[in-house]
C-alpha cells in the first residue's frame, strides 16, 4: 500500500510524506464511508424494486442493514491499521495482542457472542425481516431494525423494544407468506345458528367484492362452525387468508359490517343480562 502512494506523493518532501500519506489514507477512508452510506442504500432499493414478492424486498433490506455495518467496521480497522503503519508502529504485535485479549473477552462476554452468532442464524434462516410483525424475546411489534447484536421492535402503543439476540429463543412471525383474520361471532341462544351462518358468508363475500379489500383477501370466507356454547352465547369462528400484515384491518371491518348486517336482519348479539325475579310472599 505505502508504494502506491509514494507513486502519487513523489513531489512532496519526505518529511512531510508520512503525514500526507494519512492524510491520504483518511481522505481515502472518509469516501469509502460516504459511499457505504449513499451508494448502498441507493443499490439496496433498486435490487429490492425488482423483487417479485415482498418477502423478497424485506429479507434484501434487512441484509442490506448488516452489509453496511459490516462495511463501516471493515473500513474503520484497515483505516485504522494504515494509520498506525504509517506513524511506525508495527502492526503485528497489536494483532498478535488483539487475538489473545479477543479469547480473554470471548470467554468474559459469552452473551455478546451468542448475540452475534444467534443475529447471523436469523438473518441466514430468514426468520425476522425489516417491516414484519414479530413477536420475540418476550416483545412483539413491527421490525424497524435487525442487526447481529439485538432486534429493535415497535409495539401498536409506539413504545421501542431493543431486544438482544442472544433472549430469542423462538420467533413467531406474523407477516411471512400469508396470514389469518380469525373472527369469533357470538349470536344469542334463540337465534338459528344456520341464518347467522348464511349472513357472516353474504358479508364476507361483500368484501370480497369490495375494490378497497379485495387485494387483501386472498381466498373465500371459511367458517368453522359452532366453536363453543359461552355462557350467554352461540360463538361461530371464521377466518380470512389475507395477506401478511391485512389480518387486524380485514378482521375489524369484517366485525364492523358483520355488526350492521346482524341489526339489519334482527339477529340478536348477546350481552350480559342481569333478571331480577321479585319474590311474592
Amino acid at each position: 500500500m505505502t508504494e502506491y502512494f509514494n507513486s502519487f506523493l513523489i513531489w512532496i518532501p519526505d518529511h512531510f510524506a508520512a503525514p500526507a500519506r494519512i492524510v491520504l489514507i483518511l481522505i481515502l477512508a472518509m469516501i469509502a464511508l460516504r459511499a457505504i452510506h449513499r451508494v448502498l442504500p441507493r443499490l439496496r432499493d433498486t435490487i429490492a424494486g425488482r423483487q417479485e414478492s415482498i418477502e423478497d424486498s424485506q429479507r434484501i433490506r434487512t441484509l442490506s442493514r448488516v452489509v453496511r455495518y459490516v462495511l463501516t467496521v471493515a473500513t474503520a480497522v484497515v483505516t485504522s491499521l494504515l494509520i498506525l503503519g504509517e506513524l511506525g508502529i508495527s502492526v503485528a504485535p497489536i494483532l498478535g495482542a488483539a487475538g489473545v485479549a479477543g479469547i480473554a473477552i470471548g470467554f468474559g462476554a459469552q452473551s455478546l457472542v451468542k448475540d452475534y452468532f444467534t443475529g447471523f442464524f436469523l438473518l441466514l434462516e430468514n426468520q425476522i425481516r425489516h417491516g414484519d410483525v414479530v413477536e420475540a424475546g418476550g416483545k412483539a411489534g413491527l421490525v424497524e431494525e435487525l442487526t447481529l447484536r439485538y432486534l429493535r421492535l415497535r409495539d401498536y402503543s409506539g413504545n421501542v423494544h431493543f431486544v438482544p439476540n442472544n433472549t430469542i429463543s423462538t420467533v413467531t412471525n406474523m407477516s411471512m407468506g400469508f396470514a389469518y383474520a380469525v373472527v369469533d361471532a357470538g349470536v344469542a341462544y334463540g337465534e338459528n345458528v344456520e341464518r347467522a351462518i348464511v349472513v357472516m358468508r353474504n358479508v364476507g363475500q361483500a368484501m370480497r367484492d369490495d375494490p378497497a379489500f379485495a387485494p387483501k383477501i386472498l381466498d373465500e370466507l371459511e367458517i368453522a362452525g359452532v366453536d363453543q356454547w359461552a355462557d350467554s352465547a352461540v360463538v361461530i369462528r371464521c377466518r380470512f387468508r389475507v395477506a401478511p400484515l391485512q389480518q387486524w384491518n380485514v378482521r375489524r371491518e369484517y366485525l364492523q359490517k358483520l355488526k350492521e348486517a346482524f341489526d339489519r336482519e334482527g339477529i340478536e348479539i348477546p350481552y350480559p343480562h342481569l333478571k331480577i325475579v321479585q319474590a311474592t310472599v
